[in-house]
């Protein structure tokens, strides 16, 4: 949602005609009425179009279990990492059928096409998610050791507690996936993005507009998840979800700092992409 209201804003100061052309498509998304017109009472105009950013960015999430829609293979792509410790016969993650660089593919393919409005919606949905998904490390890397074999699914069987002082235990890539921000609320999300924004307005534009998604993937989120979430192989999982290993005390800080730097990326570069592929 964040990221949404980064790519609105910067839409709408660069380049309105397509921010205006992105909110028409979404209005002609299958769920629109039912789902999202009726979180839009009683806001103005340019409030409406921002939240429907938010809400077109998280709506793979929503729908998740939904068969017409879900795809839960899309969200991430599991490039092994094996710390140089770990034996090299450790078989690491399958190959998957699809995974988010083809999803990204096939949806950038059908927004480029003479699809029909609604149709694009949906992709554009996903278009909106996937980057969001891409500039998140934990989406790109699954950790490769004996006590994961077969990789830890992206932290998802990696077992921490945030708060050493605190029995409450949680999976690597939750803690990951709401470091920034835990409140679906849109006044939330805006004020995020609003601070978010104020930070990142002196990026450099060769950073933003590198348009290969899976060097996002391969290099940038990859390569984080390797020095900064699994700090070189040195950090500890517990065995199970019941038994979670303290995380360093200086972890939340340094997690924070790169959500705050990877969020507001994602959101200009999503800009970005839709001011070249809708202008």
């Amino acid at each position: 949602m964040v990221m949404g209201g980064i790519a609105f804003d910067y839409l709408q100061h660069s380049a309105p005609a397509t921010a205006a052309r992105v909110v028409a498509i979404l209005r002609q998304h299958p769920q629109y009425e039912s789902r999202w017109k009726p979180q839009l009472l009683d806001m103005g105009e340019e409030d409406q179009a921002r939240f429907l950013f938010m809400l077109a960015a998280r709506w793979p999430d929503d729908i998740r279990g939904d068969s017409a829609f879900d795809h839960p293979l899309w969200h991430y792509v599991n490039y092994p990492y094996r710390p140089s410790e770990q034996p090299a016969s450790l078989p690491g993650p399958a190959p998957a059928a699809e995974d988010i660089v083809t999803a990204f593919q096939r949806n950038v393919a059908l927004v480029k096409s003479a699809a029909p409005d609604p149709e694009k919606a949906v992709a554009l949905c996903w278009i909106f998610h996937l980057i969001g998904d891409s500039h998140q490390p934990l989406h790109a890397a699954a950790l490769v050791t004996t006590q994961f074999p077969m990789g830890d699914r992206g932290g998802n069987l990696f077992f921490i507690r945030p708060d050493p002082s605190r029995s409450m235990t949680q999976n690597l890539h939750a803690y990951w996936d709401n470091v920034l921000l835990t409140d679906e609320h849109y006044d939330a999300a805006r004020a995020r993005a609003m601070a978010l924004e104020g930070a990142h307005r002196r990026r450099s534009r060769g950073e933003l507009r590198k348009p290969q998604f899976e060097t996002w993937l391969k290099k940038e989120s990859f390569d984080l998840a390797v020095s900064t979430v699994y700090r070189h192989g040195k950090l500890q999982s517990g065995a199970d979800r019941d038994h979670g290993i303290p995380l360093p005390r200086d972890y939340g800080a340094r997690a924070k700092r790169v959500a705050e730097d990877r969020v507001p990326l994602a959101g200009y570069r999503m800009a970005d992409f839709l001011r070249t592929t809708l202008p």
